[in-house]
């Protein structure tokens, strides 16, 4: 899920870049702790060819990705046609998909503006040795007034010269080197990051966090559309994203975190099978990949 497509982002520059906590953040904050570093397994037939790897589920400090979690943000996005509600639905799936010679946790991403649906897609991410999360694969498919429009920006790790790259650092430290977040010259999609900021503190409407890393992307190759900020919170992933300039305004901050019981699990399960399979129909890189299927 690249930049543009997770969530747009406007020219608001972030308290945590200013070194402030938010209004309404108490000295004790809550991050909240990982239950366990892998869930119970789901019996299910594996394809000949599935890697032996195993996927990324909640070793990750910075992106825990646990299957059957569900992040709702929720925004405002100014733009020249004027003020828009913006509203986004991030789903870990237990869904894994072999991906460039690793098994990769499958999530579902929905995003709505103005009550509509703008895009769905499936963002794939794996674990390296370093505990960096990385982006490896992404199909997204976009909509006009609720209705299907294309899906022109795909691209998959190892197929038409994509590389996968560092969504968030296993390890993130201020003054380290920039790091390449992903890049497919198919799509023109190419995106960096850098540690911005470490040991900050933020409150959304789900909670107060302290220890936030804030982690700065960009675009070398369109500096025109801005820097955007992720602010990601130990043992929970992202709590907001704001950005610093671009044609959109826009602040999105985490509203809601739960756990999908098993019927939310299977109607997410089928919705990401779905997209995968149109995926293999309509894109001719997706269809070079191994389906989805159930961990």
């Amino acid at each position: 899920m690249r930049r543009e497509h997770r969530i747009k982002t406007g020219a608001l520059v972030p308290l945590l870049a200013l070194g402030l906590a938010l209004p309404g953040c108490s000295a004790s904050t809550t991050t909240g702790t990982t239950s366990s570093t892998t869930p119970p397994s789901i019996p299910a037939s594996t394809p000949a060819s599935t890697p032996a790897s195993t996927p990324t589920t909640a070793a990750s400090n910075w992106f825990p990705l646990q299957p059957g979690t569900e992040f709702v943000y929720n925004g405002t996005v100014i733009d020249a046609e004027g003020s828009h509600t913006h509203r986004n639905i991030f789903t870990v799936t237990d869904l894994v998909k072999p991906i460039d010679g690793q098994l990769a946790v499958v999530a579902w991403d929905q995003d709505f503006q103005d009550g509509v649906l703008a895009e769905a897609e499936l963002a794939l991410f794996v674990q390296d040795a370093n505990g960096d999360v990385r982006t490896v694969a992404e199909y997204p498919e976009e909509y006009e007034n609720g209705k299907f429009s294309g899906a022109p920006s795909v691209w998959v790790s190892g197929l038409a010269n994509a590389q996968a790259g560092i969504l968030v650092p296993g390890n993130p430290k201020v003054g380290t080197p920039q790091f390449t977040q992903g890049r497919a010259p198919k799509v023109n999609f190419y995106d960096v990051g850098r540690v911005f900021r470490s040991g900050a503190q933020l409150c959304t409407p789900a909670g107060c966090y302290d220890q936030v890393t804030v982690i700065q992307e960009w675009n070398p190759l369109a500096p025109e559309d801005g820097k955007q900020f992720k602010y990601y919170a130990p043992n929970v992933g992202v709590v907001r994203i704001s950005a610093d300039g671009g044609g959109s305004r826009e602040d999105m901050t985490l509203t809601r975190v739960r756990t999908l019981g098993a019927d939310a699990m299977a109607v997410a399960r089928k919705a990401a099978l779905r997209l995968d399979g149109r995926g293999s129909e309509l894109n001719t890189v997706w269809a070079k990949t191994t389906p989805a299927y159930r961990r």
